[in-house]
């Protein structure tokens, strides 16, 4: 795909993820540091056993990422269905593939982040001590990738979602202490969801409420930041990755929610594989 090939959206989005590149390497390269929360979390929350809050909230991610599982299964049988049951194969709607890939990679994220969590909390230290950072960065991209599918293209979407998860697994488990790039990272993804909200969504879009998801990946952000801070203010009760929790939780409803959605359009265009799966 040559440059001159794309549109309009396609080489905005191409300018805008070069230079969350570069802000990202500048980010690690600056004087200005901030410590990654995850490298003293294990010895701050749950003193080296989960609390009460960190299964609590881990196990409302770990349902969502598995309810997304089975509702994109469902959407697959559906389809199959239809197909089925369709007089003629133009008669059945093509569902966004792309972006359901993107929402296989957001859900299987959200699997990985509570099992993370608690691995690095019963053994701290080493690549488990960054691996819920890691599945959040797998649902990050997947989250950033379905939103671009939604306002750009579907092939630009996929891009991005491999290009997001790389750089957030780079910042996450190659930058040491420095939690400066995987800060530079969330927060640009986040601009890039709220900018795409303004946008128009193209032909055959799920239908994403991207603000309210900018916004609370905004704020699932600050929380794992301020993870410490957090932990302290609250008396030792909640720490910033429970609330981080929480905010993925709320934004896979929201996923949950628009491929209902897209399973209600499928069977309307295709009554025959309604009756078959009612």
């Amino acid at each position: 795909m040559s440059l001159p090939s794309l549109s309009r959206r396609e080489r905005t989005l191409v300018v805008f993820l070069a230079a969350l590149s570069a802000g990202a390497v500048v980010a690690y390269t600056a004087p200005v540091v901030v410590e990654s929360p995850n490298l003293s979390q294990s010895s701050v929350v749950g003193h080296g056993f989960p609390t009460a809050p960190d299964l609590l909230t881990g196990f409302a991610v770990l349902a969502t990422g598995m309810w997304g599982w089975r509702r994109l299964r469902r959407l697959e049988r559906e389809h199959e269905s239809a197909l089925d049951s369709a007089r003629l194969p133009q008669a059945t709607v093509q569902p966004p593939f792309n972006a359901l890939d993107c929402a296989w990679m957001f859900f299987a994220g959200l699997i990985l982040m509570p099992v993370g969590s608690v691995l690095q909390e019963l053994q701290p230290g080493g690549l488990l001590l960054q691996a819920d950072r890691a599945g959040m960065a797998l649902a990050f991209g997947g989250m950033v990738g379905f939103s671009v599918c939604e306002r750009v293209s579907a092939r630009a979407g996929w891009s991005a979602a491999w290009f997001v998860l790389c750089g957030g697994l780079v910042a996450a488990l190659e930058c040491g202490g420095n939690g400066m790039p995987w800060l530079f990272i969330q927060l640009g993804g986040s601009i890039l969801v709220l900018a795409l909200s303004w946008l128009r969504p193209i032909d055959g879009a799920v239908g994403l409420r991207l603000g309210w998801i900018a916004g609370i990946f905004v704020l699932g952000g600050a929380c794992d930041i301020l993870d410490e801070a957090i932990h302290r203010a609250t008396g030792e009760l909640v720490s910033g990755q429970n609330l981080k929790h929480l905010a993925f939780s709320l934004v896979a409803i929201a996923v949950l929610h628009a491929l209902q959605s897209l399973g209600r359009k499928t069977l309307r265009h295709n009554p025959g594989a309604a009756a078959v799966t009612a």
